[in-house]
C-alpha cells in the first residue's frame, strides 16, 4: 500500500511540475553585468537597435515591438529604422548620425548569438497493466470487496519510462551604450525557450531587460 501511494504522489509531482513549467515565462535573464563606476541618472531617450534579424521585416518589429514597451514603461524611445535607412552592416558615421539626429541620450542594441537544439531525457512515471486482485465485484450476489478488475488496478503498477524530448533555446544579448561616452553602461544576455517568431517573443524579452533596467535605476520611475 505504501508503495501504491509513493507511486500516485511520483506521478501527481510530475504533473504538476510539468503544468508549472508551461506557465512559466519563456525568456529570461541568465547574466547581467553593469559598469561600477557609473554614476549617471536614468536615461531618458533610448535609441532601438535590433541585430542579426533575419530580414528588415522581422528587424523592423522587434524595434517597434521594444519601443511600445520602453514607452509603456514611461521612457522616451525611437526604433533604429526611423532614422538609420541602412538596412546591411552601415557605417560608424551613418549610425552616429542617426543617434544624434534621434536625440537619444542611451542606445539599447540587441543582437541574437544563436539558436541551438538540445536533448533531455527525463523519466516518467505510467500506469502498468492491471495485475492480480483489485477492488471490485467480489463475494456474494452483488458488489463487495473480492479478486477482480477494479478501480485500484490502474494504480498499482506504475512504471518508470524514459522520456526524450527536444527543444530549442535562442540566445541574445542586450547592451546598454551611453550616447555621450559610448561606454557600455549594462550588457545581459538572454534566453528563449522553444522560439517561435519575433512578434510572439520579444514581448517577454522586453519585458525581461526593461524590468532589469527599472531595477538599477537606468530607466526613470514612471509618472
Amino acid at each position: 500500500m505504501k508503495n501504491r501511494k509513493r507511486h500516485v504522489l511520483i506521478a501527481a509531482a510530475t504533473f504538476l511540475a510539468a503544468l508549472l513549467a508551461a506557465g512559466c515565462a519563456s525568456t529570461t535573464l541568465q547574466s547581467t553585468w553593469m559598469d561600477p563606476g557609473f554614476a549617471g541618472g536614468p536615461f531618458k531617450k533610448f535609441f532601438v537597435i535590433g541585430l542579426s534579424a533575419r530580414d528588415v521585416t522581422t528587424r523592423r518589429l522587434f524595434e517597434d515591438i521594444m519601443v511600445a514597451k520602453l514607452q509603456a514603461a514611461g521612457a522616451q524611445a525611437v526604433p533604429a529604422w526611423q532614422n538609420f535607412r541602412d538596412e546591411g552592416q552601415g557605417n560608424e558615421a551613418a549610425m552616429e548620425a542617426a543617434v544624434a539626429q534621434s536625440g537619444a541620450d542611451a542606445l539599447l542594441m540587441t543582437r541574437l548569438l544563436g539558436i541551438d537544439t538540445r536533448t533531455n531525457v527525463s523519466t516518467v512515471m505510467v500506469p502498468g497493466p492491471v495485475w492480480g486482485p483489485g477492488f471490485g465485484p467480489g463475494f456474494g450476489p452483488g458488489p463487495g470487496f473480492g479478486p477482480g478488475p477494479g478501480w485500484w488496478g490502474p494504480y498499482s503498477n506504475w512504471q518508470a519510462v524514459p522520456q526524450v524530448t527536444q527543444y530549442q533555446i535562442a540566445t541574445a544579448e542586450t547592451t546598454l551604450f551611453d550616447v555621450k561616452t559610448h561606454a557600455i553602461v549594462w550588457t545581459a544576455t538572454s534566453q528563449t525557450f522553444n522560439p517561435t517568431s519575433v512578434q510572439q517573443e520579444a514581448p517577454g524579452l522586453a519585458d525581461a531587460v526593461i524590468g532589469a533596467l527599472q531595477a538599477r535605476g537606468l530607466i526613470a520611475a514612471k509618472k
